[in-house]
């Protein structure tokens, strides 16, 4: 009876996760791109130069960064020359050889739905042509940058649909392209489709198989960039992303750790994902995401909902953004706080014990001006709740309503944050 009963929850759970997102299609179950670049093979034969090449599955990205700053300009390009497809995955690889190597793979492609990617003048930071197809590419001057995020997109996301026609800020590139725009010199954003996503809504967006599978190619994704002596990045995650950027929690060298439009992160709260990086969180009040249940059970569902205010996480405000692809819309507040948190004056202030990521810490900058057109209280005085003063101690300084923190030019109201 216990079993069978188990088994109804479960049904329920799947059918309220799939009728929850009215308008959308039941998916296809997907296998999972794992292991090493194509090529592989022809990369591990070739004995040159030397003792032989850095094992592409087994070798860390810092083993990979080491054996070719090792290697002479004209080793370099050779192999680059020889072994396109391994060189461009090759998370450690200096980005300039990745990015040589990408448009020779590209140039050598005759599939049509990955035509468009070998456009000149294009960054592409990691192809694979296998299945439906894995890319990553960059937004402004990532050698140089002062600060770097990568986005991870959620479900119908691959390197055939890459450069589909929607909203300018709705798929992974015109996420990347929008947040690298409005947060300008000094900064590079990395549209990264580096796993394989849910097709539709099904059994596959309801569990996690295939974000455990990308979380581990995520985790050894910004190893690498790390590895090429690049900024420990801020990671955007959007819808099923963010069960990925979840599972990768305590893996992920990273400083800001940013879910929108989440199911759920596969975690209780932020001490859960047992991460040190501040996580921040968003949903917006004409989102779908919100009738999908935050449970999880038998394997079914993410769980807590990121932007309950038990989950821990800091708030985003988001009653600007349109739907469960507006967050990044221009003239948004959740906009130009992704903005802020990319250049890297989202937070500052010593973090509140309890970790990091905690809700306490997400305090209004200092250099941060109070709104003018926040109601008085019947006193005649600012809200201690809605801002604080920038003079005082931080422990007497208040929180925004409901930990939502907001950068300037953001107003943020009582009430308006769900």
């Amino acid at each position: 009876m216990r079993r069978y009963a188990r088994a109804l929850v479960a049904f329920a759970l799947a059918a309220g996760t799939v009728a929850g997102t009215a308008g959308w299609v039941s998916g296809d179950a997907q296998q999972a791109l794992t292991g090493p670049p194509p090529g592989s093979a022809q990369w591990r034969a070739d004995r040159t130069p030397g003792g032989g090449l850095p094992d592409p599955e087994r070798a860390t990205p810092g083993e990979v960064a080491q054996f070719f700053a090792g290697l002479s300009a004209a080793e370099q390009r050779r192999l680059v020359a020889r072994h396109p497809s391994v060189v461009g995955n090759l998370d450690g690889a200096p980005l300039e050889l990745r990015y040589r190597a990408n448009a020779l793979a590209l140039a050598a492609e005759d599939d049509p739905r990955f035509r468009s990617l070998a456009a000149p003048g294009r960054r592409i930071l990691a192809f694979d042509p296998r299945g439906r197809g894995q890319v990553a590419e960059v937004f402004g001057d990532l050698r140089t940058a002062h600060r770097v995020s990568v986005v991870v997109p959620g479900s119908d996301n691959d390197a055939g649909t890459f450069d589909r026609k929607v909203a300018d800020h709705g798929a992974p590139v015109g996420m990347a392209r929008t947040l690298q725009a409005e947060a300008g010199p000094g900064t590079a954003v990395v549209a990264w489709v580096g796993y394989t996503t849910p097709v539709g809504v099904g059994i596959d967006a309801a569990t996690g198989r295939l974000a455990q599978a990308g979380a581990d190619r995520l985790t050894r994704f910004t190893e690498g960039l790390t590895a090429d002596g690049l900024p420990e990045p801020a990671v955007f995650c959007h819808s099923y992303g963010s069960v990925v950027c979840g599972l990768a929690a305590h893996r992920l060298a990273v400083t800001d750790l940013v879910v929108l439009g989440s199911p759920g992160m596969r975690a209780d709260d932020v001490a859960g994902l047992r991460t040190n990086a501040r996580v921040w969180a968003a949903k917006d009040p004409t989102d779908w995401i919100d009738n999908v249940p935050n449970v999880r059970f038998a394997g079914l569902g993410h769980g807590t909902d990121p932007t309950d205010p038990a989950f821990g996480a800091r708030r985003v405000p988001a009653d600007e953004a349109r739907g469960h692809a507006g967050y990044f819309a221009p003239g948004t507040d959740s906009l130009r706080t992704f903005v802020a948190i990319a250049r890297g004056t989202g937070a500052r202030g010593t973090d509140a014990p309890g970790g990091a990521g905690a809700a306490a810490d997400a305090r209004v900058p200092a250099d941060v001006p109070a709104p003018t057109d926040v109601p008085a209280s019947a006193d005649g005085q600012t809200p201690e709740r809605v801002w604080a003063s920038a003079e005082g101690p931080a422990s007497e300084r208040a929180r925004a309503p409901e930990d939502v923190w907001a950068p300037e030019g953001v107003r943020v109201r009582e009430g308006a944050v769900r």
